[in-house]
């Protein structure tokens, strides 16, 4: 049996029939088991879903990494074609978020369109992460991530208010893990919580299992040389065969990750796959 992941929305796009976005969004199939994993900015996900013969309407699952719209933006088309999926997510993705512009004015960057209720009357279940769930024998998903690490913050400034008086922690962030035979294959939305931070989590909550991959935004965008050095350090130690570094990772982090990790780094845009052995 395999596990099968597809990109179906992410800043990167090869294929003339495809669709580009600041957003990201992954479709994952584990034996019958059907996860998507973050909606997309909601521009794109049923265009390129319909165009990669990606069945978005039988989503039995749908997991949100955190409540920024990049990621949540799709949620209500989902919802509407879906057959009433489980939705798993953090409650404090439902808080409003604010990210604030280089002038100092607020940016509403929340879910946009839904609230909990609204999505509690459209799901099969609304069920809230705080801590290590699982979805099915191989899959779980983290819950809150413990904040461990000096060098790793939010990558923001991200706030809870408009004023921009109060900072937002995301403790919302989350990730979510396939538990294969050579290894955990580790599915990132934003990493607003730290990579470093979320792949020593993951290994705690398994035992120390090791990391086969992982997959997703490191958001390290704005890292200044210190955090990305550290990072690297940080990623030979847990040594992944596989790193694939997507959305908001930023193109010098990724760079730097492919010359550190030769032959490892592979390449995410929509319509990538991937198959992992479980």
């Amino acid at each position: 049996m395999e596990a099968k992941i597809t990109v179906v929305s992410d800043n990167v796009v090869r294929e003339p029939d495809l669709l580009g976005e600041w957003g990201f969004s992954l479709w994952i199939e584990v034996g019958a088991q059907r996860i998507l994993f973050d909606t997309g900015a909601g521009r794109v996900v049923e265009h390129n879903a319909r165009h990669l013969q990606v069945p978005i309407e039988s989503a039995d699952t749908v997991v949100l990494s955190h409540g920024h719209f990049d990621h949540t933006g799709g949620l209500v088309a989902v919802l509407s074609r879906a057959r009433r999926p489980a939705v798993w997510v953090h409650p404090a993705a439902f808080q409003p978020k604010y990210s604030r512009r280089a002038d100092g004015t607020a940016r509403a960057i929340g879910v946009p369109g839904l609230g909990e209720e609204s999505v509690r009357m459209r799901a099969q279940s609304l069920n809230w992460t705080r801590e290590p769930s699982p979805l099915s024998k191989a899959v779980w998903v983290s819950g809150e991530i413990p904040r461990r690490n000096d060098f790793e913050d939010t990558g923001g400034p991200f706030f809870l208010d408009e004023a921009c008086q109060h900072p937002d922690p995301l403790i919302d962030d989350q990730a979510l893990w396939i538990e294969t035979a050579n290894g955990l294959v580790v599915v990132l939305g934003c990493c607003h919580a730290g990579v470093v931070n979320t792949l020593e989590y993951v290994q705690q909550v398994t035992g120390g299992r090791r990391i086969r991959a992982l997959l997703g935004g490191l958001h390290l965008v704005r890292a200044n040389q210190q955090r990305i050095e550290r990072t690297l350090e940080a990623l030979a130690r847990l040594d992944p065969q596989l790193i694939v570094p997507a959305h908001c990772t930023g193109w010098k982090p990724t760079l730097e990750l492919a010359a550190r990790f030769p032959g490892r780094v592979a390449e995410c845009a929509v319509g990538s796959r991937f198959c992992f052995e479980l």
